[in-house]
């Protein structure tokens, strides 16, 4: 059950941050969350570089962006994951933080070099590339945690 809770806090956030956290009747936090998403959704442009980038207009993307706004958001949507995931493990695994944390570097650094970053030779734009960075620094959190969890054994005595 409780990986199914830990599950659903995760989705609801992705879907909307704060979400999960009203859900949980943390409802100072979740709406915190939910206004920060949408000052920061607005005052970036990231709705419209969102509908440029999935109709293929990367340039358009680009030119309605709002670097200055947008650099917060990746910080804002990893942490408000994390605190749902964390409200419903409440500690239980151990170094969980670190794909988050990971993630939200990543996914601000995708952001950082969006413009100059090709694939294929395809620009990708400000919302692909940074989406796609999530992956590696995943991938990066998981690893760092497998090695402190290697060396961070509990002794027995």
């Amino acid at each position: 059950m409780n990986k199914e809770r830990k599950l659903s806090s995760i989705l609801w956030n992705i879907a909307l941050p704060g979400f999960a956290q009203v859900l949980q009747r943390r409802y100072l936090v979740g709406f915190i969350f939910i206004f920060m998403e949408i000052f920061l959704n607005i005052f970036s442009g990231f709705n419209e570089a969102i509908r440029y980038s999935f109709l293929g207009e990367i340039d358009q993307a680009f030119a309605v962006t709002n670097y200055q706004f947008l650099m917060f958001y990746p910080c804002l949507y990893m942490f408000a994951l994390w605190d749902a995931f964390y409200e419903v493990d409440q500690g239980e695994t151990r170094y969980a933080f670190l794909p988050f944390v990971f993630g939200a570097y990543f996914i601000t650094v995708g952001l950082m070099l969006a413009e100059r970053i090709r694939i294929f030779g395809v620009l990708l734009g400000p919302v692909w590339l940074p989406m796609l960075s999530l992956i590696p620094g995943l991938l990066v959190g998981l690893f760092i945690r497998s090695i402190l969890l290697a060396f961070d054994k509990p002794q027995h005595k």
